[in-house]
């Protein structure tokens, strides 16, 4: 039953991205909803089958499938939720959305690396990185984004201007034209 509790404790961390931080959902419940869950204690590992969504606050994870292990005499947790795809939101501090989602979201604790992998997209506040496989290092602030490299196969970032960061509110969507008024 520790182990238990350590490894559901460790599903926090997940959720305590700097990235994505906002901090009144870190002082929030996590709620885990799954169709079953199995604990192997001898293991260390807890997998919550699904469809699975765990929320805290904001934060909502959504997967087919979601595991919390340690290796064998380590203390340090990874955690990887699986689907088709797997994703991850939250409404920022500022209000404005950010979301991962990949085939795989794996977190690994002793590194604070999120590693997105295949047909990964990490999208914050408009602006966004695709490709095969996204690493971001929460401590560091690094990210790393591949393709797989074949055929058109590419990383892509957009990122938009500033103007667009600062008030979505008041930028009319680029596919609609802006209305006239009349002139009477």
């Amino acid at each position: 039953m520790k182990q238990n509790k350590i490894l559901l404790a460790s599903l926090m961390l997940i959720m305590s991205m700097g990235a994505f931080a906002k901090v009144a959902d870190l002082q929030q419940q996590v709620k885990i909803k799954a169709v079953s869950q199995t604990a192997d204690i001898k293991n260390n590992q807890i997998i919550f089958f699904g469809p699975v969504e765990v929320t805290q606050g904001s934060i909502k994870i959504q997967a087919a499938q979601l595991r919390a292990f340690s290796a064998d005499g380590e203390t340090s947790k990874t955690l990887v939720a699986t689907g088709n795809p797997a994703t991850y939101t939250q409404i920022l501090d500022d209000g404005r959305p950010a979301s991962a989602s990949a085939k795989e979201i794996r977190y690994d604790m002793a590194t604070r690396t999120l590693t997105l992998t295949g047909s990964a997209s990490l999208d914050q506040a408009g602006s966004q990185v695709t490709g095969n496989l996204i690493r971001y290092n929460i401590i560091q602030q690094k990210l790393i984004a591949e393709s797989t490299g074949s055929g058109d196969d590419r990383v892509i970032t957009i990122i938009q201007p500033e103007s667009y960061q600062d008030d979505p509110k008041t930028q009319p969507p680029a596919d609609k034209p802006v209305k006239e008024q009349d002139s009477q």
